[in-house]
């Protein structure tokens, strides 16, 4: 019988009439930035309306245990990008980070020298796409191509733009990690200004938009990374207005951001719609890392710590007929894990030979047996730009979570399935589970030979 199928469906090629494969999906990344786990009104928040984002969780799957692979933007975007943990990558902080060999005042403890950028080197999503025939487009924060002023290779950072990563379009990414404006003149070298007072978050789903009418008639990939909701905090004043009306309200500037962000994608959804392209169309939606203007609580921590405001995010898919529409999923996901979820589904394999620190979640999606992992890593090494975290590396396996740190080699345990806001240290009462998990965690760092802290030498 093996034999009969392929002939027979020749056969009936010869005849006009073909069996096709499923079409190779539409494919779209919107990845906020800054944007905490409770800062969607799906997630908790209800103080702050998100209505298209709490729709698109409704109509997919909602994870409630998901991770950025950094608590700072730049190693999570090269982890998505590349499949590779930042500790692998060697870019481990926000660009352009501190001065190599950075120590705080009166601390003899000095971070690693860390990657700026994502060098072209790696093999990108986008570029396994293109190769396959896909469409690719980049629109927003790219932050992936800071090049070292007085570095000894005088790099343009042109050279490391999304155009050179795989993209077939830009529009708006650079090296920058924030807007000037997000009100137009804009002042971003791959952004044409718009009319004054033209709104970016709006402007960047016009984008959005235009690159998927432009591509209907092929799969296409579009990595659509707003810069909302990161600093400076700017928002149309309607929308301001409206939160200074809710008294629960304590930024009434940063809600209206996010509202903005989601009216922004709730446009492009509906055309989405419009264009007949919703059945064939998987979205991920996700944030870069914790958040830092708003209330993370019941989370501890925010963004540039290792605790779970600083690395918990929200992450939403939607893909009609794949993953059931209201699903909830509990599993610990990485954003490592988007480079071989998209591969699959887009029903390609890892390249011979390659190594992907993530796992395809596609098992997950379709809630089906078949995803089978013990842990995930995090490792950063150096300060963020607010000099308020410590260095170190953490684990999660199942329901425990264990953070180690350089400064004084300290060692914490909490069980996060009931203790989310990791207020009780059980590293004193479960010295074996510490003992497991840091052997764990220590084989990993070998495994990506990650750099570490060191100790100043002193005169």
């Amino acid at each position: 019988m093996k034999t009969i199928y392929p002939l027979f469906s020749l056969w009936l090629c010869t005849l006009g009439i073909t069996l096709c494969a499923a079409p190779q999906p539409n494919i779209v990344v919107i990845m906020a930035d800054d944007l905490g786990w409770r800062d969607l009104h799906c997630y908790g928040n209800e103080q702050i309306d998100t209505p298209f984002l709490d729709q698109l969780a409704a109509e997919g799957m909602r994870f409630t245990d998901a991770y950025a692979a950094a608590p700072v933007c730049s190693p999570t975007r090269a982890a998505m990008m590349t499949g590779l943990a930042p500790a692998r990558l060697r870019l481990t902080n926000h660009a352009p980070g501190n001065p190599d060999g950075f120590s705080l005042p009166g601390s003899d403890l000095q971070e690693p020298e860390t990657v700026r950028n994502l060098a072209l080197s790696y093999t990108t999503i986008a570029e396994r796409l293109s190769a396959a025939g896909y469409a690719t487009g980049h629109v927003g924060k790219w932050h992936l191509s800071y090049v070292n002023p007085r570095g000894s290779k005088k790099l343009d950072q042109r050279e490391l733009y999304p155009e050179k990563q795989g993209f077939d379009v830009n529009i708006g990414g650079n090296s920058s990690g924030g807007p000037p404006s997000y009100f137009s003149p804009y002042r971003n070298p791959t952004l044409r200004d718009g009319e004054a007072g033209e709104y970016l978050p709006q402007r960047l789903a016009d984008e959005a938009m235009n690159f998927v009418r432009s591509n209907r008639g092929r799969p296409f990939f579009l990595n659509w990374w707003p810069y909302s909701v990161h600093y400076p905090m700017h928002a149309p004043t309607e929308l301001i207005a409206k939160y200074r009306q809710r008294k629960e309200v304590k930024d009434p500037v940063y809600a209206a951001m996010i509202e903005g962000m989601d009216a922004a994608i709730g446009r492009f959804l509906k055309q989405l719609d419009e264009t007949g392209l919703r059945a064939n169309t998987l979205i991920l939606f996700k944030s870069d890392n914790g958040g830092y203007s708003g209330d993370n609580r019941p989370l501890r921590g925010f963004k540039g710590t290792l605790y779970e405001g600083g690395i918990r995010v929200p992450w939403i898919v939607r893909w009609p007929g794949r993953v059931p529409a209201g699903s909830i999923c509990a599993t610990p996901v990485i954003s490592t894990d988007c480079h071989p979820t998209l591969l699959e589904a887009a029903g390609l394999q890892p390249a011979p030979g390659s190594t992907l620190d993530g796992r395809s979640l596609i098992p997950l999606f379709e809630q089906k047996p078949g995803f089978d992992r013990d842990a995930i890593f995090f490792h950063y090494p150096n300060y963020a730009f607010h000099k308020k975290n410590r260095l170190g590396s953490a684990m999660r396996a199942g329901d425990f979570k264990l953070i180690t740190y350089y400064d004084n080699g300290e060692l914490e345990l909490y069980r996060l399935s009931s203790d989310i806001g990791e207020e009780e240290n059980l590293s004193q009462q479960h010295p074996e589970i510490v003992r497991r998990l840091k052997d764990k965690l220590d084989a990993w760092l070998r495994q990506t030979d990650a750099r570490l802290p060191v100790r100043k030498a002193t005169k």
